[in-house]
Order: structure tokens, then C-alpha cells, then sequence
């Protein structure tokens, strides 16, 4: 089974000092999120799809993000999403990040069939993942470290893709494959 994410990227020093900080929850033996699956790159959901006419919407991205800036963040909260075991580090809701994911949501309505889902203008919580499937002492671990050891981030969201994801019939993800990127002017 596929699922299609459409992502914000974050800039090199912020990707960067989010592998560290994968990396250093691994070490640890807390958290695997940000090693388990090769590639794996820190980001911001803007919306995600059930089925993709994935020509279509590769062109039509490519045309509509060929002049889009660069989005100015600040991750200044850490958050967990209740009953998921997701520990997660939120940006500031800005008049420039709501109006970029509000647009990519008008200009690709006729792609979004999923009316539940929590991508959707109105639903949407912006997060960067930091771990995932944590029970309750990893989440406790987790939360003290990242509390410990990562101050506010200042960075942007740099460039955009479309990525596939292959599920197994948990509807777990078992592989990821970028399809489609594009650097933010």
C-alpha cells in the first residue's frame, strides 16, 4: 500500500543539528525515528495524500513552487501528541508558514480526497518529529534529554518534496522514496 506526504524541508545547519540530535537518541538507545529508515530527513508535513496522480501533481508542483521563498522558522515549543508516542519540536505559527501551507492547500484542492486528515487548513499542527512509537519511559527519557540538550532553532523551511511511502499492513512505513524535490528561492 502507498501514501504520498508533501514536506517542507528545513535549511542545511538546522538538518544538520537534527541528524545530531537522531543520532545522539540512538546512541542512547531511546529513540531509532531518525536512523531507522536510510535517509530519513528532518521536516514539516504540509500535506499528505491517499491516492496521487503522481505526473500531474509532479508538474503542476514544479510550476507553482518555481518562485516561492524560503519560510523563516523558529521551533521554540517541544510537544507530545497525546496516545502516539511522538515527541516533537513545533515552529511559531507565522503569518508567512500558515500563508505557505494555506496556498499549496488552495492551489491543490482537487488532491486533497481526505477530508479527516490533519494536514488540512484548520487541523493543521506544524511539527518536525524528533521520536516516534515511544512508550511511556522512552517518551520520559526523550523529553528529559530534549529538554537537556536543545534550545529554540532558527532556520527556514528551504525547499519542498513529494515523497512515497510504502506501508505494510500495520500501515507502517517500511520505505520512503522522494519523488519529487525543489529548493525554495
Amino acid at each position: 500500500m502507498y501514501e504520498y506526504v508533501f514536506v517542507g524541508y528545513l535549511d542545511h545547519e538546522t538538518e544538520v543539528n537534527f541528524r545530531r540530535l537522531w543520532k545522539d537518541l540512538s546512541e542512547q538507545n531511546i529513540s531509532h525515528y531518525g536512523v531507522e529508515t536510510k535517509g530519513k530527513r528532518p521536516h514539516i508535513t504540509i500535506a499528505d495524500y491517499d491516492a496521487l496522480d503522481k505526473n500531474r501533481f509532479i508538474q503542476l508542483a514544479d510550476r507553482f513552487y518555481e518562485d516561492k521563498e524560503k519560510v523563516a522558522l523558529t521551533l521554540n515549543t517541544l510537544g507530545i501528541f497525546i496516545g502516539t508516542g511522538t515527541l516533537f519540536t513545533a515552529p511559531t505559527l507565522s503569518t508567512e508558514l500558515l500563508d505557505f501551507h494555506s496556498s499549496h492547500h488552495d492551489y491543490f484542492r482537487t488532491f486533497n480526497q481526505n477530508e479527516t486528515s490533519f494536514y488540512l487548513p484548520g487541523k493543521w499542527s506544524p511539527h518536525c518529529t524528533i521520536a516516534s512509537r515511544l512508550d511511556e519511559d522512552k517518551m520520559v527519557q526523550a523529553f528529559s534529554y530534549c529538554k537537556k540538550n536543545i534550545d529554540q532553532i532558527h532556520g527556514t523551511l528551504s525547499g519542498i518534496a513529494l515523497i512515497e511511502l510504502k506501508l505494510n499492513n500495520d500501515g507502517v512505513v517500511i520505505e520512503d522514496t522522494v519523488i519529487f524535490s525543489k529548493e525554495l528561492k
